[in-house]
């Protein structure tokens, strides 16, 4: 017989209940990494349930690994990527690392997507990288209206604001008022460049240098690197002004 989805969902959220019923049961909390409120009190009367969404995902793999359907190693690899092998911090190595040695910014400025993979960064969703310089005089703000496609190797996944509608489409009709709302104002001199990601090409800002930095090895540079920045919404910070 087929397995239709709503077999899977029957069978996952029966297997939920049988799971966490009997813990509960016996006053013990499920089995789940969350935060303790250590304000109030944890009595036999307050249990720490799972959120549903959170109850349904578990349930859903632990019955998807059961019909072998899904490989829970591989699994693993997918969290540890998001987790620990992407993100922000692999966007501020490449800018440091460009801030740092000119020849690197050359190439990286004439073709992103080798330079990226110089530092081991790579793969889906940044297949086709391009890299924009903010200057005195230009500042870059990098949007996708049609929906949220973004740099996973070197940003990890976007944040919610990059993927509201009202992000999407106030970027290229006001992008100086967005970026206020940012905490970032610029003068009138200042050209501000909107890009525009798609599926097949996604864009970094390479900041400005700030002030104050020169002294600072690669990797305190790195430190001083957001996300935010290398979207375009923010400045890097002098290191006096974040400390």
């Amino acid at each position: 017989m087929t397995t239709t989805r709503r077999d899977l969902l029957t069978t996952a959220l029966t297997a939920a209940g049988a799971a966490v019923t009997p813990r509960l049961a016996e006053g013990q909390a499920p089995d789940h990494d969350h935060d303790h409120d250590h304000g109030h009190d944890h009595g036999a009367d307050h249990q720490a349930v799972p959120s549903d969404p959170a109850l349904r995902a578990k349930a859903l793999e632990s019955v998807l690994v059961a019909k072998g359907l899904v490989d829970r190693a591989a699994l693993d690899a997918v969290v540890d990527y998001y987790e620990r092998q992407t993100g922000p911090r692999n966007g501020a190595r490449v800018i440091a690392r460009a801030w740092v040695d000119p020849a690197y910014k050359r190439r990286l400025l004439s073709n992103a997507t080798a330079a990226i993979a110089e530092l081991g960064y790579g793969g889906a969703e940044g297949e086709q990288m391009v890299v924009v310089e903010n200057t005195p005089r230009v500042h870059n703000l990098v949007v996708c209206t049609l929906c949220s496609c973004y740099p996973w190797p070197v940003l990890g996944l976007p944040p919610v604001w990059y993927k509201s509608a009202a992000y999407r489409a106030r970027s290229v009709i006001d992008p100086r008022g967005v970026l206020k709302e940012f905490g970032t104002e610029l003068s009138g001199e200042v050209e501000v460049r909107v890009w525009d990601s798609t599926a097949e090409v996604r864009y970094l800002v390479l900041p400005e240098r700030p002030a104050g930095s020169e002294a600072l090895s690669e990797d305190e540079l790195a430190a001083l690197v957001t996300r935010d920045s290398m979207v375009g919404v923010a400045r890097v910070s002098a290191p006096e002004a974040r400390a």
